[in-house]
Formats: structure tokens, C-alpha cells, sequence
């Protein structure tokens, strides 16, 4: 029950799933595109509720960190991209978010709660596509924190 209303399916090891779609921007985005560095891929729940706000507001903050450690940051919800446009330019994002209406990605990486949203959930994701780490909770207002933490540990065991 609570791999339904937190987290994934997906384990550390596991082969990252293959995804594409378009993000606030419309530009296309794959997991191909991340082949050779570090992919923090997070799910979420919704565009400009309390919590994914802070989370999304975090990576914003500390992404200059993450990118420091070779890792590109990229947001997945079942939003629609003029939801995912509106709340990057509200809050100044300055990364990517796929649209995913179908729930097709969300799908992929079991992470489709019963309310038909995300689970907020986060794959830290090596450079060969495979999972390394999740992270199914943190506080929203350190997420991106506990994320580098967790991903200096993994740079640390390379």
C-alpha cells in the first residue's frame, strides 16, 4: 500500500525506463539526452500547490550545486505543458518539466499514485541509465539538499 501513495515500483539497479516528451518550452526531452551524466529525474504531485512549489523552488536554488556534481535536474508531472509554462515563469524555474497528461512517463517509473497524480518521487539516475538512488520523502523546502547529498555519496563511491 504505501509504494501506492509514496514512491516507486522501480529499485536501485534497475535499468532507468525510456522516456520522451515535451517540457514547459515544448522542446523535446528523452532519457537519451542524458546519456554520459547524472539525471535527477523528480516526480510530483501538481503545478503551484504548497509543497511541489518549494520542492520545484529548491531544485531552482540549488541546481548551480547539482550541476557542479555533473547532474542535470528534470521535473515530471501529469500536468499539461501551458499548467508546466505558467508555474516555471511564476516561480523563475531555470530547468526543465515534461508534461505528462497521458501519464505515460509516470506510468513507466510506477509512480502513478490511486489519486491519478505523480508520487513525489526522485531517481537519482548514473550516467549508463541505470537507478542509483530513490528518495520518496525529504522536506520540500531542502529537497534538492537531501538529493545532492545523497548523490555526493554515490559521486563518492565511484
Amino acid at each position: 500500500m504505501l509504494k501506492q501513495l509514496f514512491g516507486s515500483g522501480l529499485k536501485v539497479g534497475d535499468a532507468a525506463p525510456d522516456f520522451s516528451g515535451r517540457d514547459q518550452e515544448g522542446r523535446a526531452r528523452a532519457l537519451s539526452d542524458y546519456r554520459g551524466r547524472w539525471l535527477v529525474l523528480y516526480f510530483y504531485p501538481k503545478d503551484d500547490t504548497p509543497g511541489c512549489t518549494a520542492e520545484a523552488c529548491s531544485f531552482r536554488d540549488d541546481r548551480s550545486e547539482l550541476e557542479k556534481m555533473g547532474a542535470s535536474v528534470l521535473g515530471v508531472s501529469v500536468d499539461d505543458a501551458a499548467s508546466h509554462e505558467k508555474f516555471s515563469q511564476k516561480h523563475g524555474l531555470n530547468f526543465p518539466i515534461i508534461a505528462d497528461p497521458d501519464k505515460t512517463i509516470t506510468k513507466a517509473y510506477q509512480s502513478l499514485s490511486p489519486l491519478g497524480v505523480a508520487n513525489r518521487v526522485t531517481f537519482l539516475i548514473d550516467p549508463e541509465g541505470r537507478i542509483r538512488d530513490l528518495i520518496a520523502w525529504a522536506p520540500w523546502s531542502s529537497y534538492a539538499k537531501t538529493v545532492a547529498k545523497r548523490l555526493g555519496r554515490l559521486l563518492g563511491e565511484a
